[in-house]
């Protein structure tokens, strides 16, 4: 899938087993003259709004005044600064398709921001000062993958480092059981020219029976409503686990014995010695 007016996007090759919860609202994205347009009129068919109800837009990175925070700018207008590159049309996917994920992200960043600039209701400059609820929504926004998963044995063995048995002798059990869902777009951007050792922040969703039976389109919505609750409920940079996702089953050629047995990517647990 090519585009003709975006030469950005030609970059992208869509066979990727991870971009395939996209291609329903890249596609359209793709068709057009003018992408970004097509953004907005998929935004307004949406009735996406942010946080304080305002219509979402995408508008250029020119329209975000020099002294205002991106994320305070978007809590106070509704609109999303967008460049023309890989990282901005990423964003602007997660948009689309995790809407309420992406809004109480922006809630979150926006309220810190203005607390730390001793401004609870209104905007905030950049240079505002960071706390750890902001660089654990930062880490989320731009690195999360979320990993459902069948049984809470699977989380056991990711924050263990327990890749053999995660990647190799349990493997067909982990394709049946767990299912990873990349959402932080400076991830999905590294993974247009993939290589091994790049690593997601893992947030673990444990599914409910149902899941399992879903479509794709009401697991995303289901996805996207659960994981924005648990937001809302607290973030820090604790739940996180790293997750070398080209170890994911199916992601990447060759992924045998010795493939895993790269330490410097499939690291052991700090303080133990490699797990099987």
């Amino acid at each position: 899938m090519t585009s003709a007016v975006a030469p950005f996007l030609n970059q992208i090759d869509w066979r990727r087993p991870w971009l395939a919860p996209l291609l329903p609202a890249a596609s359209p994205v793709l068709r057009v003259p003018d992408w970004r347009a097509e953004l907005n009129a998929q935004v307004a068919a949406r009735a996406l709004r942010n946080h304080r109800g305002l219509a979402i837009r995408f508008v250029p990175q020119a329209d975000l005044p020099a002294n205002m925070a991106y994320e305070a700018y978007i809590s106070a207008t509704g609109s999303v600064p967008t460049r023309d590159n890989l990282h901005d049309f990423f964003n602007a996917m997660m948009w689309l398709t995790f809407p309420q994920m992406k809004v109480r992200l922006n809630a979150l960043q926006a309220a810190e921001i203005a607390r730390a600039a001793g401004r609870p209701d209104g905007p905030a400059t950049p240079a505002a000062t960071r706390g750890k609820l902001r660089d654990a929504a930062t880490i989320f926004d731009e690195n999360a993958a979320l990993l459902v998963v069948r049984d809470p044995r699977w989380i056991d063995l990711l924050r263990n480092h327990q890749w053999h048995a995660l990647f190799i002798s349990q493997r067909a059990d982990f394709m049946r059981d767990c299912e990873p869902w990349l959402f932080g777009h400076a991830l999905i951007e590294k993974l247009v020219k993939p290589y091994k050792a790049i690593t997601a922040h893992a947030w673990a969703v444990a599914a409910i029976p149902e899941y399992w039976t879903m479509t794709e389109q009401h697991k995303i919505a289901w996805i996207d409503e659960t994981v924005a609750a648990q937001i809302r409920s607290g973030l820090a940079s604790s739940s996180f686990m790293p997750l070398p996702v080209m170890g994911v089953p199916g992601w990447c050629e060759n992924q045998g014995e010795a493939f895993y047995a790269d330490i410097a990517v499939f690291r052991p647990k700090r303080g133990t010695g490699a797990k099987k």
